[in-house]
């Protein structure tokens, strides 16, 4: 699938972290009030900043990550039978278009569905979205733990997360989900994480745990989370044979 095909996605995806849509809207108003109050400009300029800021999460949430990550998974040889783990996957961004590129193979997804995480975020949701997207066939969602994967050893080939570990707050805990991807990635295998913070970290566990070519790099505007000041990092690695 191209990536204007999937930017014209069928599925709902919802909002990312909604409960933090009431921030700006409140600082918008704020500004707005105290600029009528006051007569001032400044307070009408800092309300305009917050909302370009916000526009830039909403253009994220809603389209920038289905650009980006059509692009990552476009740069991976795929043959189809690759098996793919998603993790974290709320309602399926990026699992959908990885379980597009598959014939035989499957694509899994798991997550706790928290609702806080992303407006909707519930396995029949993301289910409706395979469904909608014509990739049902290929796609199997788990309820699970990222830092205790119900998986055997070397079972994918490829393993994404976007916007995941980072809602955990320990390193130990963050370590212990690099670990176990670490652990059900097969030989030769692919990791890609995309995540605002602790992208630094986790490539120094990746280097630790010996994966090769461990990389990082900024994923660009379109997925700037509040413009320049909340950018998203991709840490990549590859499982040496």
């Amino acid at each position: 699938m191209n990536t204007a095909a999937f930017v014209k996605r069928h599925g709902s995806y919802g909002l990312d972290a909604p409960y933090l849509i009431a921030v700006p809207v409140a600082l918008v108003l704020s500004g707005v009030v105290q600029g009528i109050l006051t007569g001032l400009p400044w307070p009408f300029i800092g309300a305009a900043l917050v909302l370009l800021f916000a526009l830039f999460g909403y253009h994220t949430s809603r389209r920038g990550k289905f650009v980006v990550w059509d692009r990552l998974l476009g740069e991976l040889e795929w043959t189809g039978a690759e098996q793919v783990l998603d993790v974290g996957c709320g309602r399926g961004a990026v699992l959908m278009p990885a379980a597009s590129r598959l014939t035989t193979g499957r694509a899994v997804g798991i997550d706790l569905w928290r609702g806080r995480d992303q407006s909707g975020n519930a396995m029949e949701a993301t289910w409706k979205n395979a469904v909608a997207e014509g990739v049902a066939d290929h796609v199997e969602l788990r309820t699970a733990d990222m830092t205790e994967l119900p998986f055997e050893d070397e079972s994918f080939d490829v393993i994404v997360s976007s916007m995941a570990v980072h809602n955990l707050k320990a390193r130990a805990e963050r370590d212990r989900a690099l670990t176990e991807a670490v652990r059900v990635l097969r030989p030769g295998g692919r990791l890609l994480i995309a995540d605002l913070r602790h992208t630094g970290q986790h490539c120094e566990t990746l280097h630790s745990l010996g994966m090769s070519g461990v990389s990082r790099r900024g994923l660009g505007w379109r997925m700037w989370w509040s413009g320049p000041w909340l950018p998203t990092h991709l840490a990549t690695a590859t499982k040496p044979r």
